[in-house]
């Protein structure tokens, strides 16, 4: 009577190493894929804070008034370019009518945000600020 052993052979022992390590190398891609994906929210994240600090001082303590500015933060990692221009409505604009003198001003703030060199890397936010005629620009 013969006996025959049990177990694998060294042909179903590869095959399992190599669904293995492929299994393994799809697992690290989505992984890597994910830390990219964090590390790109967490820029965005920050860069959506710093371009909120940048709007938030636009006006305070200084007279509002056309301009064109630019900065960074964190050594150049971050890069903004801020612009406030007089804003008309474009209705009124279009209609001819003239711009009524002694009323509050309005001024829009556009404000671009850049980080890294890709395409996603950007931000722009704009906004409306008033500004009392007479006071140079500065509200009370």
């Amino acid at each position: 009577m013969t006996h025959r052993q049990h177990g694998y052979t060294l042909l179903e022992v590869i095959v399992a190493f190599a669904l293995l390590a492929m299994a393994l190398t799809l697992l690290l891609g989505i992984l890597s894929g994910s830390a990219r994906q964090v590390r790109q929210s967490a820029d965005a994240g920050r860069a959506a804070l710093y371009a909120q600090s940048v709007m938030d001082q636009v006006g305070v303590g200084q007279r509002l008034a056309a301009s064109e500015r630019d900065g960074d933060f964190e050594q150049g990692r971050y890069r903004w370019r801020l612009r406030v221009a007089p804003w008309r409505d474009p209705a009124v604009a279009a209609s001819g009518q003239p711009m009524t003198l002694g009323g509050p001003e309005l001024f829009e703030v556009t404000l671009a945000m850049q980080w890294g060199d890709g395409p996603g890397q950007r931000l722009q936010l704009r906004t409306l600020r008033i500004a009392a005629a007479g006071s140079g620009g500065s509200l009370p």
